[in-house]
């Protein structure tokens, strides 16, 4: 049996160690707010303590959440691994559900960069709640460098 996590309370607490509010905002993710996000040597990690604007009627968070939060991260981690002049789009994307993650809980989407090369990016995420694992996901980018801005 495990501890409790810190976040499994339904009152609102801080993030952890590390994360501060997520740096790319988006009118996708304005209802989701607040969001977290972490970099740590070319991941980029996005979390968020499970509310009722992330569930489904169920109170669960709602799996098409997980999976643009993933799709988020990862596309983050390439481009953190690829540099600025890289411009991704997703090509695929997959999420296995493994689990459901509550209202009240500390939801953190931790990606892996498996490769990353001059037209595609491939990545994997895991996703957990409350340290439980609850999603794995995995995706390929399509890589577009920018051309540099005229001198």
């Amino acid at each position: 049996m495990t501890a409790a996590h810190p976040h499994s309370a339904n009152t609102p607490t801080a993030p952890p160690v590390g994360f501060s509010r997520h740096y790319r905002q988006s009118p996708v993710t304005d209802p989701w707010e607040p969001l977290y996000s972490r970099k740590d040597a070319g991941v980029v990690s996005i979390g968020f303590q499970a509310t009722a604007a992330h569930a489904n009627s169920r109170g669960f968070v709602h799996g098409g959440l997980i999976s643009a939060l993933a799709d988020n991260a990862m596309g983050l981690s390439c481009a953190e691994t690829l540099g600025d002049a890289a411009s991704l789009v997703t090509v695929s994307l997959a999420v296995d559900f493994l689990g459901s993650a509550s209202l009240g809980q500390w939801v953190e989407i931790t990606p892996k960069v498996n490769r990353a090369g001059g037209r595609l990016c491939f990545t994997e995420a895991l996703v957990t709640a409350d340290g439980e694992p609850c999603a794995k996901a995995h995706a390929t980018f399509s890589v577009a460098r920018m051309p540099p801005p005229p001198s």
